[in-house]
C-alpha cells in the first residue's frame, strides 16, 4: 500500500484485461479521490487526466476521451449540469459517463440516468467495484470502428469488403461466416491491439448470452485455417487474448 497525504492508496491489480487505447477523465473536487481513481486505472493500463472541477474539465479536449467518472456535488457546476451541457454537445454526446457520489438516493439516481449516465456509483465505493463497472461501461459503449459505404480493410493480399461483407485472399473470394467476418473486421480495424475474449465476446457477440470462451477460440480456430497464410498473423498473448499482429 501507498499513503496519499495521510490516506491509505490501495492498489487493485487486475491486468487480465488491459486498454490502454482507452482514455478517461476523472473529475471531483476531493484531489486525493482523484489521484487514488487515477493511481488504480492507470495500474489497469489505462490513461487517465483528472480535473478538480467541471469549470477545469471543461477547459479540456473533452471529445478525446472514452469514458468520464463525474463527481454530482461540485462548486458553481455541478455534476448533473456538466453532463447535461455535454449531452447537447454533438461533439461529446456519445461520451459515456459514470456518476460517482455521495448521493444516493431514488431521485437522484433517476435524475443521473434520465440526463444519460451510463452508471452510478455511491461513495464509499471499493475500487474493485469501480474497475469492473468501468470495464463494463467501455465494452459496452466503445464500438469497433465506424466503416463508411467505400471502406475496404485490407493487409496485403488480404482484403474485406464493408459494404459487400466480403472478405478476398489475392482477389479470391473466402467463405466466412457472420462472426468470423466480425471478428477478422475487429482485428484489421484494430491491428496491433490485443483483445480479450471478453472484448470479442463484447462487440462481436454483443448481447448474446451463455457464450463460452471456447466459442469464440473456436471461431479464430477456423478463420485462421480459412485465411490461410494470413491466419498466423492473428497471434495469441497468452494471459491476454489475441491481436492481428503485422510485420
Amino acid at each position: 500500500m501507498l499513503q496519499l497525504k495521510g490516506k491509505t492508496l490501495v492498489l487493485y491489480n487486475q491486468k487480465d484485461d488491459i486498454m490502454n487505447d482507452y482514455r478517461i477523465l476523472v473529475v471531483d473536487d476531493e484531489e486525493d479521490l482523484c489521484e487514488i481513481l487515477k493511481f488504480n486505472l492507470e495500474n489497469e493500463g489505462y490513461r487517465v487526466d483528472t480535473a478538480n472541477s467541471a469549470e477545469e474539465a471543461l477547459k479540456l479536449n473533452l471529445p478525446q476521451y472514452h469514458l468520464l467518472l463525474l463527481d454530482v456535488m461540485m462548486g458553481e457546476i455541478s455534476g448533473f449540469r456538466m453532463a447535461n451541457m455535454l449531452k447537447k454537445n454533438k461533439e461529446t454526446a456519445h461520451i459515456p459517463i459514470i456518476f460517482i457520489t455521495a448521493k444516493d438516493t431514488e431521485n437522484d439516481t433517476v435524475t443521473g440516468f434520465n440526463i444519460g449516465a451510463d452508471d452510478y456509483i455511491s461513495k464509499p465505493f471499493s475500487l474493485r467495484e469501480v474497475i469492473a463497472r468501468v470495464k463494463a461501461v467501455l465494452r459496452r459503449t466503445v464500438p469497433i470502428l465506424p466503416a463508411n459505404d467505400n471502406e475496404v480493410l485490407s493487409y496485403k493480399g488480404l482484403k474485406l469488403n464493408m459494404p459487400q461483407k466480403k472478405v478476398s485472399i489475392e482477389e479470391t473470394e473466402v467463405a466466412l461466416t457472420k462472426k468470423e467476418f466480425e471478428i477478422l473486421m475487429l482485428f484489421l480495424q484494430n491491428k496491433g491491439r490485443v483483445f480479450s475474449r471478453e472484448d470479442i465476446l463484447a462487440k462481436v457477440w454483443q448481447e448474446e448470452v451463455f457464450v463460452l470462451d471456447r466459442t469464440i477460440d473456436v471461431n479464430i480456430t477456423r478463420l485462421r485455417k480459412k485465411i490461410g497464410e494470413y491466419g498466423k498473423r492473428i497471434v495469441t498473448r497468452l494471459g491476454y487474448g489475441y491481436c492481428f499482429e503485422c510485420e
